[in-house]
Formats: structure tokens, C-alpha cells, sequence
């Protein structure tokens, strides 16, 4: 791995890491009153878990994003693959804010629900291109939509 390689690597992770830390500004505050109090569904794992999840899937995440940036020829797939990995990252970030910050738990299960069918989107866009990139993003759907459910629940129980 070159210098110009592993600088990319480290903006990759950067990126990602940060839209996790950003999230995590507003969520955080928030665990102990306003989203202990809600009713949630069952299947909901404790606060605990959440970031030691999000920080691998956020790694995982920076990883395909530097395999397409990176190792990835320039093409109209690898454009595309990057277009959809850049909308499903941005719907990541804005999703915490707008569930935990603004209390907004309709309009976050629709940002998660997006979220879930562009890391798909991203997901096939990618498998033509760099398989181990789809796979590494293969757990971070399986994630989202695991949350998806809890969104739902909470919106339904609340």
C-alpha cells in the first residue's frame, strides 16, 4: 500500500468515524431521559450495545468506501457505487439528529427506511465491482434493518 493509498484510508475512516461521532453528540445526552422513557419493542438490546456496533459497522463501512475510492478503476459503476454510498451516509448522519436530537420518530424511521434500501442499492452496485467492498457492507444493512424494526416498534408503542 502506497502513501496516496493509505491517506485515503485514513479520509475514509475519518469520514465515516466522524458522522458516528457527530451522531453520537446527539444521542447520547438523550439515552438516560428522553429515550429511557419510551416504550420500545422487546427485541431492543441495551444502550450498551449500540456503539460497539456502530463503531465496527462505521470501519467497515470506511473500508468498502476506500476499496471503491482506492482500488476500484474509474467507471460509471464505480460512480454510482460511490453516488449511493454517499446518499445512504448522509441519510446515516442526518438520522441521529433528527430521532434523538428533535424527538422526530416518524420522520426518523422514513430516514432509516431510505438509509436501509441505499446501503442496498450500494450493496449491489458494488458486488459488479469489488465483492469484498458488498460484503463488508452486507452486516451494516443486516444492522439497519434490525434497527429499522426497533424505530417501527417505537413509533407504534409511543
Amino acid at each position: 500500500m502506497n502513501f496516496r493509498s493509505i491517506l485515503r484510508l485514513l479520509a475514509c475512516l475519518v469520514v465515516c468515524l466522524g458522522i458516528g461521532i457527530v451522531g453520537s453528540i446527539f444521542t447520547r445526552p438523550e439515552i438516560p431521559g428522553w429515550y429511557a422513557g419510551l416504550a420500545k419493542p422487546s427485541w431492543t438490546p441495551p444502550p450498551s450495545v449500540f456503539p460497539i456496533a456502530w463503531t465496527t459497522l462505521y470501519v467497515m463501512m470506511a473500508i468498502a468506501f476506500w476499496r471503491l475510492w482506492d482500488r476500484v478503476a474509474p467507471s460509471d459503476s464505480r460512480r454510482r457505487a460511490i453516488i449511493f454510498f454517499a446518499v445512504q451516509l448522509a441519510l446515516n448522519a442526518i438520522w441521529s439528529p433528527v430521532f434523538f436530537g428533535w424527538h422526530g420518530l416518524r420522520t426518523g424511521l422514513a430516514i432509516i427506511i431510505l438509509m436501509a434500501v441505499f446501503i442496498a442499492a450500494t450493496i449491489v452496485s458494488t458486488v459488479r465491482i469489488d465483492r469484498l467492498a458488498a460484503a463488508l457492507l452486507v452486516p451494516y444493512l443486516g444492522w439497519v434493518l434490525y434497527a429499522s424494526t426497533i424505530n417501527a416498534g417505537v413509533v407504534a408503542l409511543n
